[in-house]
């Protein structure tokens, strides 16, 4: 993990990365163009969820500069549409907020980096060229929150930093049914276990199917052994 101060070391190997800028505040973005200069290449901007996940797949730039609260939800859901499919698109989190759950959250969804707005154009310039080299980046006080973070949540509510896009598609409701099913659990045992009723764990397994793209619980229990859940 890489954390980002002012002056820290050399760029990465991307020359000039395509850069997409994503925040709500369109004087916000023209001051992000402005501080990146001609050091990257700004393909494209958009205000919104659905907008930026349009645009996003249009042009596949190199780098995602993402506010994490939008008028149409949380930065995360962009992440996660574009992750699940051009999981070569990395995201840079740039935002004014420092909350524990709204870092944990766009990381878990699969965010590289986190930076406040607070940042200066020339560290700003640097993190850009970091993510797209395949750091991962952090404002120097995030950076430590992040790993206390993570390293104290159960193995469990940690699965997720894996980057793996179709299993932050679930819930953690989901994942905890998963792994039972992938134990071998029936139904009623899942539900003695989770104190939750059979026709909930019917209901959460449908979704898991669902989201997965697969049809049969036999498939789900290999799918879930692959990634070692069980």
């Amino acid at each position: 993990m890489t954390t980002q101060g002012p002056g820290a070391g050399s760029r990465g190997t991307v020359d000039r990365p395509r850069v997409f800028i994503v925040d709500d505040h369109g004087l916000f973005r023209s001051g992000v163009r402005s501080e990146l200069g001609d050091q990257v290449d700004v393909v494209g901007e958009a205000d919104d969820v659905q907008p930026a996940i349009t645009e996003i797949a249009r042009c596949l730039p190199d780098v995602v500069l993402l506010d994490v609260h939008l008028p149409g939800g949380g930065g995360q859901l962009v992440v996660r549409e574009i992750a699940g499919s051009h999981p070569q698109v990395r995201f840079l989190a740039l935002s004014a907020s420092d909350a524990p759950e709204d870092v944990i959250t766009v990381i878990r969804a699969g965010a590289r980096g986190y930076v406040t707005k607070t940042i200066s154009g020339a560290d700003l310039v640097d993190a850009v060229h970091r993510v797209a080299a395949g750091d991962a980046v952090f404002s120097p006080r995030l950076a430590g929150f992040v790993l206390d973070a993570f390293a104290t949540m159960p193995a469990q509510e940690r699965a997720p930093v894996s980057f793996d896009p179709e299993l932050d598609q679930l819930t953690p409701r989901e994942r905890e049914v998963l792994r039972l099913i992938a134990r071998g659990y029936t139904y009623r045992e899942i539900a003695r276990e989770l104190f939750i009723s059979a026709k909930t764990v019917e209901s959460h397994v449908s979704s898991v199917l669902r989201k997965l793209q697969l049809s049969t619980r036999h498939q789900l229990t290999r799918w879930a052994a692959e990634r070692r859940l069980t």
